[in-house]
């Protein structure tokens, strides 16, 4: 596969801003690559297009695929497993922030509950301790509510209450 000059960006802009996310700047290279292409490609593709080793395409792949945002597609005649992403970038979003969610703010909100729990009891934590991890369990739940009450919306629903904006702070009476 040839990449235009916007795909190269788009890839290298992609991978660089993943490590700033935490991610394999490579899983999202591959991504990237995923995404802008309009047919499945097969892993040996992957890596002759990226110039990346093919057992990293294998790993990368694996890590996409437990994302849920990369499945498998076949293609007739060719024995080998072809890879596409998702192209919906709203399904994306919800999908990638629903694992997030999974793998970060969970624990972090089970964890938060327990803590304030255990520092309520006599000698585990100083008032300023309590208040600070009340108020940080306190965001974490309201955020999470916010996020459980949004996640099923219609994408429609959703864009249009994006698209809201400053309109709301204006309703709500606060803002410019």
């Amino acid at each position: 596969m040839t990449l235009t000059p916007v795909m190269q960006k788009f890839i290298l802009h992609w991978g660089e801003m993943a490590t700033r996310w935490g991610i394999n700047r490579t899983v999202a290279q591959i991504h990237a690559l995923l995404f802008l292409s309009d047919r499945p490609l097969h892993a040996e593709e992957i890596a002759e297009t990226l110039g990346v080793a093919r057992s990293n395409v294998s790993t990368s792949i694996k890590e996409l695929q437990n994302w849920g945002i990369v499945r498998v597609a076949h293609e007739l005649g060719d024995r080998r497993d072809h890879f596409e992403s998702m192209k919906d970038v709203w399904e994306m979003f919800r999908v990638i922030v629903e694992e997030r969610k999974k793998r970060e703010t969970d624990p972090t909100l089970h964890l938060l509950r327990e803590l304030n729990q255990q520092s309520r009891k006599k000698g585990e934590a100083e008032p300023y301790v309590r208040e600070r991890l009340a108020d940080m369990l306190s965001f974490f739940e309201l955020m999470t509510q916010w996020y459980e009450a949004t996640r099923d919306m219609p994408t429609p629903a959703v864009i249009r209450m994006c698209k809201l904006g400053d309109k709301v702070a204006k309703m709500l009476g606060v803002g410019t």
